[in-house]
């Protein structure tokens, strides 16, 4: 089935396990969603010239999809990185799933969409076995735990019926790795700019690679894979020469500056109670378009008028915190200290306090046991967070060796602390945000398709569409990987206002 076609429907058909495909949110100095100290972890070591990966391998596999059999190739093969000079410097592992044609030609006609996950420093694996690829596993919902079997199964929700996947890892995750010394990393990789830059040529050298520049190309990107997305779409258009057909940003961090200045301007706080109430609204299973209409008009007009009236205004203090207290279902003497301005680690503990558990910043109301229940600050990593990289790590290695074939006993990384921790995210590069691209990609090509699908009750992501990147937002010392968002199965691709 050709995209455009499928960009016609708005049937949702999949909900991920976690906070919405992985996505690693990139600084997070909030211990809301604290990382491991990098001492602690094990950090990736420039590998050795001789230490090659295996040669690209692919298998058959076929799965039923809307009650007929699909059958298909899986390759997982490695793009080389090189300088001016023509020297390795870093590999990229990807993992194709691919509907062949008649013979041995590549199936043109299908289209491709390439996908990556976010962080930086998340692997594709989430959008693959959570959300969009033709096998699934059943991780981050309420009961599942780690050591759970690590079983695939197939996936009625993948998007492989009507077009062919491509899974990229970035370097430093997945098994994809860097082959420069440490101090080129942000040069070369962890910094936006280049981190564009390498992705699209990722991009261009598989299309050339699998003889498929003349099919239809789509890209679908989740959390820091939304800021990706735009950037990657215009660099490919106006710097390789390749023009995507469409842009599917699942819960996409587009704006890093919006939630600055959070002691002067009301848009922090505006951006952070609509995924609050979201998520009232969900443990009351009352979560409707309708209810959410309500609450963001109210957002925008009221609330906005009250915090800019500021705290000496009793009548709009008193009238405030009334309304916020209604919409979140705290107590409202938290809400008084805290002038209804709602810190996003502050509310994932308290919302559970009674139980002694606290909620992820990916959904709030995916929950765990404190572990520091007196600590005056969340002491513990992300429940989410912590309870998802055994079985997605396990599940990946296990069917890229084994399955696959693809043998290497190199460390997998579902999600890399050290990439994030390393990731330069001073300047103005990454406050710039990728709405810019966004428009001029639109600009020059009015054909373009664009679909933001957000996750309302994902706090880490607000509603309105942005990462907010502040001290208090709940795992925001870098934006960290986001699991489980729900995602269209045939996603209705619409031209940006």
């Amino acid at each position: 089935m050709h995209l455009d076609r499928f960009f016609q429907l708005t049937r949702l058909a999949l909900t991920l396990p976690l906070a919405s495909i992985l996505v690693l949110p990139i600084h997070a100095e909030d211990k809301q969603d604290k990382k491991p100290d990098a001492k602690s972890e094990s950090k990736p070591d420039t590998p050795k010239p001789e230490n090659k990966l295996p040669a690209d391998a692919t298998i058959s596999q076929s799965i039923q999809v809307d009650g007929h059999a699909l059958k298909y190739n899986v390759t997982v093969g490695t793009i080389t990185l090189k300088d001016p000079e023509g020297k390795p410097t870093g590999e990229v592992v990807y993992t194709a799933y691919t509907v062949p044609g008649n013979g041995t030609e590549p199936n043109i006609a299908r289209p491709v969409t390439f996908a990556l996950n976010g962080g930086p420093g998340a692997s594709s694996v989430y959008l693959n076995f959570g959300a969009i690829g033709p096998k699934r596993i059943t991780f981050g919902n309420p009961g599942d735990s780690p050591s759970d079997p690590a079983t695939l199964n197939d996936n009625p929700g993948t998007w492989l019926d009507f077009t062919d996947l491509v899974f990229i890892d970035p370097i430093g995750t997945g098994f994809s790795r860097s082959l420069v010394t440490a101090d080129q990393n942000k040069k070369l990789f962890y910094a936006p700019t280049p981190d564009i830059q390498y992705l699209s040529l990722v991009i261009y050298d598989w299309l050339v690679k699998n003889s498929r520049l003349t099919s239809r190309k789509y890209l679908v990107g989740e959390s820091y894979g939304g800021f990706r997305g735009p950037r990657i779409t215009h660099y490919l258009q106006s710097q390789l020469g390749v023009a995507l057909n469409g842009v599917t940003l699942v819960s996409p961090y587009l704006n890093p500056a919006a939630g600055e200045m959070e002691n002067l301007s009301p848009l922090p706080w505006m951006l952070s109670l609509p995924s609050i109430s979201a998520a009232n609204l969900e443990r009351q299973h009352k979560l409707t378009p309708e209810a959410m209409a309500d609450v963001i008009a109210y957002t925008r007009g009221q609330y906005a008028t009250d915090l800019l009236a500021g705290h000496s205004n009793t009548e709009s203090n008193e009238r405030l915190i009334k309304k916020v207290t209604e919409l979140t279902g705290l107590d409202s003497t938290f809400v008084r200290y805290a002038g209804g301005r709602l810190d996003i680690a502050a509310y994932l503990r308290e919302v559970h306090r009674s139980e002694g558990k606290i909620g992820s910043v990916y959904d709030s109301n995916v929950s765990s046991f404190d572990p520091f229940p007196f600590a005056p600050t969340q002491q513990s990593g992300d429940p989410l967070l912590e309870s998802i990289i055994a079985p997605t790590t396990t599940a990946m290695v296990d069917f890229v060796t084994r399955i696959v074939g693809w043998k290497t006993d190199n460390r997998y990384y579902a999600l890399s602390y050290e990439v994030n921790s390393q990731w330069d995210s001073s300047g103005n590069d990454l406050r710039k945000g990728s709405v810019d691209d966004l428009r001029q990609a639109v600009a020059a090509d009015p054909k373009l398709r664009i679909l933001r699908r957000p996750r309302l009750e994902r706090p880490l992501l607000p509603l309105h569409g942005q990462h907010t990147h502040r001290r208090s937002d709940a795992n925001h010392g870098r934006y960290q990987p986001c699991p489980g968002t729900r995602i269209p199965r045939r996603p209705h691709v619409l031209h940006p206002p």
